[in-house]
This record gives C-alpha cells, sequence and structure tokens, in this order.
C-alpha cells in the first residue's frame, strides 16, 4: 500500500476500531502485535503508528511493551490510553494507580489546539476506560487536556511527533473522536487518502495476476457475498482460468440454491454446480450436538469439494474468503481467542489438496467487501444479502435434522425475511432468520386443540456481527410475521421472538 498506519495491539476490545476508523478516513490500516520487531516496523514503512490501549497496566511485571526505538524512527506516534502510558513510561516520565478511575463519558478541556485537537472545541466529551494515571510527562512533552479526574488527559511533543490520549478517539462516544484521529493522519502524519474502493480492486487484481499467473484456481462457492465477491475479484483478474465450485448441501433456504445458481451464472463464472444434499443429510442422520454438526458438514464438504476438485488436476490454487478479522484474530496479543463455535470454512482443503491459497480479501473487514463488491458492480441482491452460515439450517435446527423439521423451517423462514423485505425492514437488520424448536406447545386452531413445533425469530443490527443488539422490528410487523407462520405452515402454532444481544448470548443459536 502506497500509504499505511500501522496499529499495535496491546489487547484493547477497541483495537479493530482503531483500523476500522482510520481506513474509513481513506488511509489504509493494519493492526499488528504489540511485539512486532523494529525491523519488521522498518520493512512496512508506515505513515504513522497507533498504539492501542490495553488491560495491563505499565508498571505490572511482564507487562507489553515496545523496542524503544520505536519511538526514535522519525514517524509520527499516537498513544491510546495504556498506548500513552506507555509513552510516557519508556520515555522517562511516571505513571501510578489513579485513586479515582475513569469508566465512560467525561469532559476534557484542551489547551493547545493547533494540531492533534485542531478544530475541536476547547470543551468536548470522550470516553475514558483507564484505571491507571500519568503523574509525570517525559520531558519536552507538554500536558494539552484535563478532564476533572484526570491532570493529564493528552501529550504531545511536536519535535518528535509523538502524542497521547488518555480517552478513547475510535469510539463513537467521544464525540468528535474521528476528527482527532483525522489530525494525526492528515495535519500530523501527512496523509492524502489514497484508501478506497477503487483503489483496492486495482492493486488486487494486480496482485492475483503477479501471484497466480497463468495457472489455474478453483474457487468454493457458498452464495454469501465474501465467496461472491473473492471469485468476483478473480475472474476480473484471470478470467476463464477460474473454475468455482457451489456445493447444495440441502441445507439451504427456500428456493436459495436455484437463485444463487442464476445469479452466479449471470454473473458469467464459470460455474459447477453439486448436488450433494442427500449426502449431507444421510451423514447427519440422528446427530442433535451442534458442535457434531458443524464439524460433519465441515469433513463432507472436504471430502465433496476435493472430488469435484480433482477432475482439475491442473489447479494449482484455492481461493478463499478470508477476511481481516479471521488474521488478525490469530496474531493477537492474547492469542486466539477461545472457541465459541467451530467456524465452517475450506480450511483443510489446501493441505489435502497440495494447493496454494489466494485469499484476496483478507485485507478487509466485512463492511468493506461490500463496498469492493459496489466497485466490481456486483448487484445489490448479492450484496446486501444477511449473512448466512456455511452449516445451513443444520444449526438453525435444534436437536435432530429431518427432512420435515427443515421444510417448516424454510417456509417460515421465507415468510419471515419476505415480511421484512415488503416492510420495508430487511436492510435495517444486519441479519434475520428463524430457529426451529424441537418443543411442542398446545394450541387452539377452529375449534380443534393443536400439540405443535415453536418458531423462534432472531433478527439483530450491527456492524460488522462482533457485537450485535436485537433489531425493534415494529409490533404489528411481528404480529403479522407470526400470523402467516402459524396459518401459513403446518406444524407450527407457535412463534417467539428472541431479544438478546451479542455478548452474552451469539447471533445464531447453535
Amino acid at each position: 500500500m502506497s500509504e499505511n498506519v500501522l496499529v499495535l495491539d496491546f489487547g484493547s476490545q477497541y483495537t479493530q476500531l482503531i483500523a476500522r476508523r482510520v481506513r474509513e478516513l481513506g488511509v489504509y490500516s493494519e493492526i499488528k502485535p504489540f511485539n512486532t520487531s523494529i525491523d519488521e516496523i522498518k520493512e512496512l514503512s508506515p505513515n504513522a503508528i497507533i498504539l492501542s490501549g490495553g488491560p495491563s497496566s505499565v508498571w505490572d511485571e511482564d507487562s507489553p511493551t515496545i523496542d524503544n526505538k520505536v519511538l526514535g524512527l522519525g514517524i509520527p506516534v499516537l498513544g491510546i490510553c495504556y498506548g500513552m502510558q506507555l509513552i510516557v513510561q519508556l520515555l522517562g516520565g511516571k505513571v501510578e494507580k489513579s485513586d479515582k478511575r475513569e469508566y465512560g463519558p467525561a469532559t476534557i478541556n484542551t489547551s493547545k489546539t493547533d494540531d492533534l485537537f485542531s478544530e475541536i472545541p476547547a470543551a468536548t466529551d470522550v470516553w475514558m476506560s483507564h484505571s491507571d494515571k500519568v503523574l509525570e510527562i517525559p520531558d519536552n512533552f507538554i500536558s494539552v487536556a484535563f478532564t476533572d479526574n484526570t491532570p493529564v488527559a493528552a501529550i504531545k511533543c511536536e519535535d518528535l511527533k509523538i502524542y497521547g490520549t488518555q480517552f478513547h478517539p475510535e469510539v463513537a462516544h467521544t464525540l468528535l473522536g474521528k476528527q482527532i484521529l483525522s489530525n494525526f493522519i492528515y495535519r500530523i502524519s501527512g496523509c492524502k487518502g489514497l484508501w478506497n474502493p477503487e483503489s483496492f480492486v486495482e492493486s488486487c487484481i494486480r496482485n492475483i495476476r503477479e501471484t497466480v499467473g497463468d495457472s489455474k484456481v478453483i474457487c468454493a462457492l457458498s452464495g454469501g457475498v465474501d465467496s461472491t465477491v473473492t471469485a468476483v475479484l478473480l475472474k476480473e483478474a484471470i478470467g476463464n482460468n477460474l473454475t468455482c465450485v457451489f456445493v447444495d448441501t440441502g441445507l439451504m433456504r427456500l428456493n436459495e440454491s436455484e437463485e444463487v445458481v442464476k445469479n452466479y451464472k449471470e454473473l458469467e463464472l464459470n460455474l459447477i454446480d453439486v448436488d450433494a444434499g442427500k449426502r449431507f443429510l444421510s451423514k447427519l442422520s440422528g446427530v442433535t450436538d451442534p458442535e457434531e454438526k458443524r464439524k460433519i458438514i465441515g469433513e463432507e464438504f472436504i471430502n465433496v469439494f476435493d472430488e469435484e476438485a480433482h477432475k482439475f488436476s491442473n489447479a494449482e490454487f484455492l481461493a478463499q474468503g478470508t477476511l481481516y478479522p479471521d488474521v488478525i484474530e490469530s496474531v493477537s496479543v492474547k492469542g486466539p481467542s477461545a472457541t465459541i463455535k467451530s467456524h465452517h470454512n475450506v480450511g483443510g482443503l489446501p493441505e489435502k489438496m497440495n494447493l496454494k491459497l489466494v485469499e484476496p480479501l483478507r485485507e478487509l473487514f466485512k463492511d468493506e467487501v461490500r463496498e469492493v463488491g459496489r466497485a466490481l458492480k456486483v448487484s445489490g441482491g448479492l450484496l446486501n444479502r444477511h449473512p448466512f452460515p456455511g452449516p445451513g439450517l443444520a444449526i438453525r435446527i435444534i436437536g435432530e435434522i429431518t427432512e420435515d423439521s427443515l421444510q417448516i423451517l424454510r417456509r417460515a423462514d421465507h415468510i419471515f425475511i419476505e415480511e421484512l423485505k415488503q416492510g420495508g425492514e430487511y436492510d435495517n437488520i444486519w441479519q434475520a432468520f428463524c430457529v426451529f424448536l424441537p418443543i411442542r406447545t398446545v394450541g387452539v386452531m377452529g375449534d380443534e386443540r393443536t400439540y405443535d413445533n415453536v418458531i423462534a425469530l432472531r433478527a439483530v443490527t450491527s456492524v460488522d456481527g462482533m457485537t450485535a443488539s436485537w433489531a425493534r422490528i415494529p409490533p404489528e410487523l411481528l404480529e403479522k410475521i407470526s400470523v402467516r407462520i402459524i396459518n401459513e405452515v403446518k406444524g407450527v402454532n407457535r412463534v417467539v421472538y428472541d431479544i438478546s444481544t451479542k455478548p452474552p448470548s451469539t447471533i445464531e443459536w447453535e
């Protein structure tokens, strides 16, 4: 990339958000662990470096730190929360435990407004999250902001181009945080803002051609946004040297397989459509444990894909829709996150098939993938689809999967999505779906007693799926959805709505 802001991660829950905010300002940003070597940092040649916050105290034994030489590279540095305290400690200042912790909203008063706080009023609301405070700042630094509880809320040394904020400018609760980051990136670091979907597409296509050359590439398509944009990028880069394989697991939504194949043919992709529904259902017969379901589906997918791919013995690359959150999770300051659930992907294929990987989206967040898709003229119908899990409806049927439960869930889910679209709510929601519960309840339909199944509705709002809130669907629309499902889907006599947030709940039920 011609411009790059490097974020060194000290374990903050907001680290990904820092990179996202920088990218929103038009500059490419990547995250590396705090202990990235000075040689690698020099090789990356960043325009600026941001030190993230973190849960540690700088005076803790074995607290994360950086090579002191990073602060002497002449590259502008911004330390956020723990990052600022680390700068202070490394350059001879003093940090101590605060007798008044700050968690949540605070008002800072700024005294210097010519660079970091340019166009920021003398008093502005910010978001604090710290229990330590700066007692003494290093030589040649000055304090440029304070709060009632924090005498040193921001620091700077113009000669070294090193800045620090005790608050978090990357979070939405810091009202003018984006302007503060913009000041650091543009005014202080001299960036020009060259990161946009069009420039990404151009450089990505060039990189794919350099990597792949005249080799053949196989791409696994799921019908989702990530694999679709991956395939379109590859088609633009290498044309007919790309072969796409769509495996119909029999666990798709109503008419979804036919729609996916139709969409891919309209994109003029070289497509192989494999109907493996009976094969997957046979393997899942009698299985109720969600982890076992996922593993069976993942393994069987690899087997089916492998069989198809071996028909193309001259293929050298496998294309995957890996995204940036998948990449940085593996280099997190605390290591990979605890396993919440197994992820269904083609991770076992490269080794089994002796293929090299090509992952054109590995630099992007989910929302950026959609922007790239728009730059590639992929239709909104494909790009705006809600996320759909690799294991499909298998993890939306609690308990054993049967043809009857699949059919009931498909019809209920179709009604739910149809009504959300007609009611103008679909595009306001990150993800919406139905869940089939293995519970029967008593009902009355006409003059007859019923004892039928329960369908749960799940709809959430989110930016990237890492956190989510339940969607506030109008009650009258929920009522219409419930009435239609109960009236039109035989075997259902009760509909409930899930109002759990993530965390503590996950978006999917299994």
